[in-house]
């Protein structure tokens, strides 16, 4: 496995257009056809995974498992390649001509391919026909698109390869200097930093088909695209669309299925007699062109189904900024702003929201569903191609947030921004978002009583899987968090982002994650998948990390940072490891860069690619040894190379500082 973190930018993005080494890892032809379709769950044996993450409807399978006569990219973990933002590390390329098959493990009449194509020279993205066919018959024609991928450069990033550096003013690992204040100035080759390569689209197939039918994914002989690549397909068994009978139907207010004319006039002539009468809002199947915010409050509206009705707009200029900072609008169902009370008993259902956000603009509000929602829920959405799938700003309280598609997002995939709280997200997938995929964020006014359970979140492209950032009494439950790619971990407990302290408890139990700990650009060093972040208060909650699994970890599985201008102000303590199952680690199970203390009980750890603790505390290395202390609870076994992980040499704060260990790419996870 590919596991040259140093690589350059400038070798990564030398020629992203076309066959270019932004395609990464190593190529070569499947071997003969697949005996039996293989199931994944975020890319692994869903053995491995049972019990943990989203309980969904479709199955997964990795195209690299499937028969082709394309190519295989990857393993590859390295940032700004293909391979790294694929699911499992692994893709399969196809050129005009070629062919990727999968058998269908279960009856299916519809599809989700996830792919990349290249995008156009000068940015903006380019579209290209994909053929699909089942049993070598029944073809149907999909139009791919690049015009909501290929991100570049630095932070909040941009959409034009060949612009030069947003701010020369910040430092960057590529010549680890800051270019405007570097004489000569360093050239910095374009594409700067390509990422966010990956789209998804879905498909109904017209009829059912039936276990062991052959779909194929066929590039037809002309194609506008020089490549494509396919992730992953995902199948399943649609029902027949939701019929509600007794609601108000948004036809007889206006609305048009068809998607030609603005229907969010007619929505809210339904809502308004909705309200009235005391009725649902029935969207039928449909497509709803929609550019504004649709307000909600005291209403339930519902679709025929997230495959049937869509509600679809443009990305809308605003005249002058709103009051917020937004310069755009967009489709997205709103509920009040919390200063003006918030909204109340809202119910969204069974529909999808089609967003056209390309661009990074974090003052914009152009979410899917966005505002305050008190006594709530939202369940059965799809949510594609908005800047987050669902953003909260409290306070409010109540919130059920179950059984939702989140995909393809520029941002997070779902945010409890600032007093959200005794509310529940749970079974819910989000894949390819641009920040965290789940988060709750106290800025200003803490986050309480707050649940994320039996999630799966699989390849953010930036920062992390779930983020928790101050809080109090909150849980992470039963989760499944796959492939980070870049500058976060699988599971982030953060003091930042000028958030309130961590109070009362933190519970972080029955979680698997698998692929993660990335490496962190600025610091230029491996993180943990689990990853505790003092920067601007001490972390210092009862935080209680019970029965999680630590799967194929690509540095660390555990890491604790004080970043350095704050390592000797603020320091983590009352940590505690319980029932910990831990299967390769590139480098080791505990990473320790702050003061503080935990405590470690039946840690089982296998397949330790460096010492079990490397121990760095504050880096004051003094006689009295580091100023992290483990206190050993007994029932802690297993290591790697170097021997035990938590071997008694270590106790209670030996000095094992390696700042930058090698990496040793441990087997892939096995059965415990």
């Amino acid at each position: 496995m590919s596991r040259n973190i140093t690589r350059t930018v400038a070798s990564l993005t030398a020629a992203v257009i076309g066959l270019s080494p932004v395609l990464g890892g190593t190529a070569f032809a499947t071997p003969g056809p697949a005996a039996a379709p293989v199931l994944t769950r975020a890319g692994l044996d869903p053995a491995l995974v049972s019990g943990r993450g989203a309980r969904v409807d479709f199955a997964e399978q990795e195209a690299e498992h499937a028969v082709t006569d394309g190519t295989v990219l990857g393993p590859d973990r390295t940032a700004y390649t293909l391979p790294a933002e694929a699911s499992g590390r692994q893709a399969v390329r196809l050129t005009p001509g070629q062919y990727v098959e999968f058998t269908l493990p279960s009856a299916a009449n519809a599809i989700t391919v996830r792919y990349s194509i290249p995008d156009a020279p000068n940015g903006g993205g380019i579209t290209a026909p994909l053929d699909v066919t089942v049993n070598g018959r029944d073809r149907r024609a999909m139009t791919l698109t690049s015009q909501y991928s290929w991100l570049y450069n630095q932070y909040p990033f941009s959409n034009d390869p060949n612009a030069g550096l947003l701010h020369p003013d910040w430092w960057i690992t590529e010549c680890s200097c800051v270019p405007a204040a570097t004489t000569p100035a360093p050239t910095v080759a374009t594409p700067f930093r390509p990422n966010h390569f990956y789209d998804e689209q879905r498909l109904l197939l017209g009829k059912q088909y039936r276990a062991g039918d052959k779909v194929r994914l066929t590039v037809p002989a002309g194609s506008a695209a020089a490549w494509t690549v396919i992730d992953l397909l995902d199948s399943q068994l649609v029902a027949a669309p939701k019929v509600e009978l007794a609601a108000a139907n948004v036809l007889l207010f206006g609305a048009d299925p068809t998607g030609r004319r603005d229907s969010a006039d007619a929505i809210d002539r339904a809502i308004a007699f909705a309200r009235r009468v005391g009725l649902k809002v029935y969207l039928p199947p449909g497509s709803y062109q929609v550019n504004r915010h649709i307000l909600v409050d005291d209403v339930t509206i519902v679709g025929a189904g997230s495959w049937y009705t869509v509600v679809k707009g443009r990305q809308t200029d605003l005249a002058a900024p709103a009051p917020d900072g937004s310069v755009h609008t967009g489709v997205g169902f709103y509920g009040k702003d919390a200063s003006a009370g918030g909204s109340h008993d809202v119910h969204l259902a069974d529909f999808a929201v089609e967003g056209d956000v390309r661009e990074r603009i974090d003052t914009d509000q152009v979410n899917a569903i966005g505002g305050a929602l008190s006594d709530s829920t939202v369940s059965g959405l799809y949510l594609h191609h908005t800047k987050v799938g669902l953003w909260f700003d409290g306070p409010m309280t109540n919130l059920r947030v179950t059984g939702n598609v989140i995909a393809d997002q520029i941002a997070d995939g779902l945010n409890f921004h600032t007093g959200v709280t005794d509310s529940l997200v749970a079974d819910n997938f989000v894949r390819n978002t641009g920040d965290d995929g789940l988060a709750m964020w106290s800025e200003r006014t803490g986050n309480a009583r707050n649940t994320f359970d039996h999630n799966t979140v699989q390849s953010p492209v930036l920062a992390n899987g779930i983020a928790l950032y101050g809080g109090t009494d909150n849980t992470v439950s039963n989760n499944l968090v796959a492939d980070p790619v870049r500058e976060g971990s699988a599971i982030q407990v953060g003091s930042r982002f000028g958030a309130e302290p961590f109070t009362g408890h933190l519970w972080i139990t029955d979680n698997t994650t698998v692929r993660s700990g990335t490496y962190e650009l600025n610091w230029k060093i491996g993180l943990g998948a689990l990853w505790f972040y003092a920067l601007e208060r001490d972390i210092a909650a009862d935080t209680r990390v019970t029965g999680n699994a630590f799967l194929d970890n690509t540095y660390n599985a555990l890491m604790l940072v004080a970043d350095w201008p704050v390592k000797d102000q603020y320091s983590i303590t009352n940590l505690h490891f319980k029932d910990l199952r831990i299967d390769g680690t590139g480098t080791s199970v505990l990473s320790a860069r702050a003061a503080g203390s935990a405590t470690f009980e039946n840690v089982d750890a296998r397949n330790v690619g460096a010492v079990g603790v490397n121990n760095c505390g504050t880096f004051h290395f003094t006689p009295a040894g580091s100023e992290f202390a483990l206190a050993d609870l007994g029932g802690n076994d297993g290591g790697g190379t170097t021997g035990a992980w938590l071997a008694p040499w270590e106790l209670p704060n030996t000095i094992t500082c390696d700042d930058r260990p090698p990496v040793v790419a441990p087997p892939a996870p096995s059965a415990w």
